[in-house]
């Protein structure tokens, strides 16, 4: 039986919206396994996040961040069910975070579906060239690959980035605890961040670096 910790039953309630005691009981149901933990509350009714997230969206903010006097600029387009809730202070500060965010971590893309399989590809061919020029076994190789697939994935995919202004959770689960909170379903439908000069020259200044201390604040 794998060991349950406060932080596996955090994050299942993070993702679920479900109490602390149905998380841990469905934790122990499954021998700890996350995706099962959730299917598990789902089945039983008790997934008020996950029941909401099939919700149409066809409410919510387009929200700008501007930084640097100028110098980072994003746009973003966050989506709710309903005018009322899109209004709420709540989720005008969601979005502002979100703003921020990608201003301070540069994701290209929002979900890991959404990355090309042939970037994908790529990636894992420099990762496995890297992995063999550290002297790695051929069994442990693809291990190796796989998990650093994963860490390319919260590195680039917005909801999969450690959340700014609190690392331990990511931006999905950001979403999802305000799901919970709001009770409407909340997604990200688009996003563009410009940053002065980008493409054009080398850049001496740091501006996502800024942009994450100011958030910090």
């Amino acid at each position: 039986m794998a060991e349950i910790s406060a932080g596996m039953v955090k994050e299942l309630r993070e993702r679920t919206g479900a109490g602390m005691m149905d998380c841990k009981k469905a934790l122990n149901e499954v021998n700890g396994d996350m995706e099962k933990a959730i299917d598990f509350l789902r089945e039983k009714g008790l997934a008020a996040a996950a029941k909401k997230s099939g919700r149409i969206t066809a409410e919510g903010l387009v929200e700008s961040y501007i930084h640097g006097g100028g110098r980072i600029g994003v746009l973003v387009e966050v989506n709710c069910e309903t005018d009322f809730v899109a209004k709420t202070d709540q989720f005008k500060a969601l979005v502002k975070d979100i703003a921020m965010q990608i201003a301070a971590s540069r994701p290209e893309y929002i979900r890991r579906e959404e990355v090309p399989a042939n970037i994908i590809a790529r990636e894992k061919d420099v990762l496995s060239a890297q992995a063999a020029n550290e002297g790695k076994p051929e069994k442990i190789i693809q291990k190796m690959v796989d998990g650093r697939i994963e860490k390319f994935y919260k590195e680039v995919c917005l909801l999969e980035q450690p959340f700014i202004k609190d690392p331990d959770i990511s931006i999905n689960q950001l979403l999802t605890a305000n799901i919970s909170k709001i009770g409407e379903n909340i997604s990200v439908r688009r996003f563009a961040r410009f940053e002065l000069g980008e493409g054009l020259q080398k850049r001496t200044d740091d501006f996502a670096s800024e942009v994450a201390s100011a958030a910090k604040c």
